[in-house]
C-alpha cells in the first residue's frame, strides 16, 4: 500500500494506492468522503481517496506518507465512518534492502542487459538490471515491487525483453544520495553489508 498526500497542490485529499498494477477500466463507487477506485471487470479495490482528510488523518507530509501501524488505524477507521468496504493488507516491511547478487547471466535479448538473481533475507529474486557495473557477490540496494523511488515511479514487476523482473537494482543517484557521481552504474555497498536489512539513504 502506498499514500500521498499533499494539500497546497492537490487539496486535501488522501490518495491511497493498495494494487502496483494499473486499472484496465476504471470505475468509482463513492462512499461519504471516500471514492473507491474499482476494476470494472474484477469488481476490486484498487485504490481510494479520501476527501477532507484532514478529518480522519494527522500528517504533515507533501508527498510520500509513510505507512505506519498508526496510520493504518487511523485508514481503518475512516473508512468504517464512511461505511465503505476496503481490506488494508498492508505490508510493514522494508521496500528498500540491501541485496547479495548471486548470480549475473546475459540477457539472451538484449546486450546491454544482465539477469541477476539477488538474495534479499527472506526471498531470491530474478532482477534485470541494466547497470554496467554490476557483479556476481556485489552487495548492492533493491527497490523491492510496491517501493516509490525519490522520484515518485512507483517499482513494479516488469518485463524486459521478454525477461521478468521483479524489483530493481539502484544507483546513487536514483536514490537521491547527496554528490552522488555521474557515471552510471548501481551503488556498490559494503561486503560487511547485511542482506536483507532496511536502506536508508544518507541525507548528506
Amino acid at each position: 500500500m502506498n499514500v500521498f498526500y499533499n494539500k497546497e497542490h492537490v487539496g486535501d485529499v488522501l490518495l491511497v494506492q493498495l494494487a502496483t498494477e494499473s486499472i484496465v477500466k476504471t470505475e468509482v463507487e463513492r462512499a461519504g468522503d471516500i471514492a473507491m477506485l474499482k476494476e470494472a471487470q474484477t469488481g476490486e479495490i484498487k485504490a481510494f481517496n479520501l476527501f477532507n482528510a484532514s478529518n480522519y488523518i494527522q500528517t504533515d507530509a507533501k508527498g510520500l506518507v509513510e505507512v505506519t501501524p498508526e496510520l493504518v488505524a487511523q485508514l481503518e477507521a475512516a473508512i468504517a465512518k464512511n461505511g465503505a468496504v476496503i481490506s488494508l493488507n498492508v505490508d510493514f516491511s522494508p521496500k528498500f534492502v540491501v541485496g547479495y547478487v548471486e548470480t549475473k547471466d546475459k540477457h539472451p535479448n538484449a546486450d546491454k542487459l544482465s539477469i541477476c538473481s539477488v538474495n534479499v533475507g527472506e526471498e531470491t529474486l530474478q532482477i534485470v538490471c541494466g547497470a554496467p557495473n554490476v557483479e556476481a557477490g556485489q552487495k548492492v540496494v533493491v527497490a523491492k515491487i510496491g517501493a516509490v523511488m525519490p522520484s515518485g515511479m512507483l517499482i513494479k514487476e516488469g518485463n524486459l525483453r521478454g525477461v521478468e523482473s521483479y524489483g530493481m537494482l539502484c544507483s546513487a543517484r536514483e536514490l537521491a544520495i547527496p554528490n552522488a557521481p555521474s557515471e552510471k552504474g548501481i551503488l556498490v555497498l559494503p561486503e560487511d553489508a547485511i542482506t536483507g536489512s532496511a536502506f536508508e539513504a544518507p541525507t548528506r
